[in-house]
């Protein structure tokens, strides 16, 4: 093991086996013989496990090499990336910025080339927010498709493994060795529907992207996005206290962190409930905007991504997740490219398909992005 500087995401630097394609993992995911911190000293003196996370193990044996593991926002519980016990990752493309959160380190080694993709975790849009800051691809796959086996927290209604990519190209080998089928390059995109629920001069960049490939996707509204995304926060803060809550005995977590993780105690089995009447009903939404229309698209984040100084009060930031979470609560595979910058800042486009259409989403983003450089 070789310890490397922290600004370029690691934590810990290896390389197991031979293949052809270089990956990271992000630190919530078991690698045997590793300690899994999750950015955090509580989890200094954990076992280390004694077998990888199921999706390490399937791309070790699909001819990956993996290079190491990478920091985080602490326990995953944030959304700026920003962890001065561990160690921020610098955002390579945009280094005045926010690498955004929790899957900061993997969003970065990928950014900065690296390695060739990366392994990151999604329960509030932790790939794809990171993503969207960072300038590269993030994909958070339908809920259940990648394996959960080996990842911390154990349980979560909403959290899933994803995929940092530069090239789309290799975010298709990537998914195709965890053994996602994607189809034949499209010769055109299937229909799209655009929901404009970002600030104003973000949505007219992302839609000058589409219409700059010939694009003009329908305008469409998702009436129970603002409801689905408070939902998420309300389950995010319950799931989050059942898993993490016995860490706060240990007096090793960080302030902020820990004072959001005991909120989720104070979590209602009304709020719960009526979490779960969200989930259900816009699930139900989606699914109907997306019978008509295979794509949706939208802004990935409502805001420009902000400085390391505009980030340093968490609770000033939550919002950047208004346009990501709601997919997780709903379950539906979504991606995020990026589409363009406003005043030296990222501004990224995101997809959403039908669950079980994962495939769709790299065969758009590899449409897209052959076009773009065209």
């Amino acid at each position: 093991m070789k310890p490397v500087l922290e600004s370029n995401g690691y934590i810990e630097q290896f390389t197991l086996g031979d293949g052809d394609l270089r990956f990271a993992v992000k630190d919530t995911l078991d690698i045997a013989g590793y300690r899994t911190r999750a950015g955090c000293p509580a989890l200094d003196a954990s076992p280390a496990p004694r077998s990888h996370a199921a999706v390490v193990s399937a791309l070790l044996e699909q001819r990956c090499v993996l290079t190491g593991k990478t920091t985080l926002h602490e326990l995953a519980f944030g959304v700026t990336g920003i962890n001065p016990r561990c160690g921020t990752p610098v955002n390579p493309r945009y280094p005045a910025l926010i690498p955004g959160g929790s899957s900061s380190g993997s969003a970065a080694v990928v950014a900065s080339g690296e390695v060739d993709f990366a392994l990151g975790t999604d329960t509030g849009g932790s790939v794809r927010m990171p993503a969207a800051c960072c300038g590269v691809i993030g994909l958070k796959p339908g809920y259940g498709v990648l394996s959960r086996e080996g990842v911390m927290p154990a349980d979560s209604s909403l959290d899933c493994v994803g995929v940092f990519a530069r090239e789309a190209d290799v975010l298709r080998k990537a998914m195709t060795r965890l053994g996602v089928t994607v189809g034949e390059p499209l010769a055109a995109l299937p229909a799209m529907a655009y929901v404009p629920a970002a600030a104003q001069e973000i949505d007219a960049c992302v839609q000058r992207f589409l219409s700059d490939l010939n694009l003009s996707p329908r305008q469409a509204d998702l009436p129970l996005l603002e409801d689905a995304h408070r939902a998420g926060l309300t389950l995010i803060s319950h799931e989050n206290w059942l898993a993490l809550g016995p860490l706060l005995a240990s007096d090793a977590v960080s302030a902020d962190v820990a004072s959001r993780i005991r909120a989720g105690a104070d979590v209602s089995r009304d709020a719960l409930a009526n979490a779960e009447r969200v989930r259900a009903a816009f699930t139900e939404q989606v699914d109907a905007l997306l019978e008509r229309t295979p794509l949706l698209a939208m802004a990935t984040l409502p805001e420009l991504p902000p400085t390391l100084e505009e980030a340093s009060d968490p609770l000033s930031v939550v919002n950047l997740t208004r346009l990501v979470r709601p997919f997780n609560l709903s379950g539906h595979p979504a991606l995020t490219l990026p589409a363009g910058e406003i005043d030296g800042r990222p501004v990224a486009l995101q997809l959403i398909a039908r669950k079980g259409h994962d495939g769709l989403l790299v065969q758009a983003v590899e449409w897209l992005t052959a076009r773009r450089r065209h």
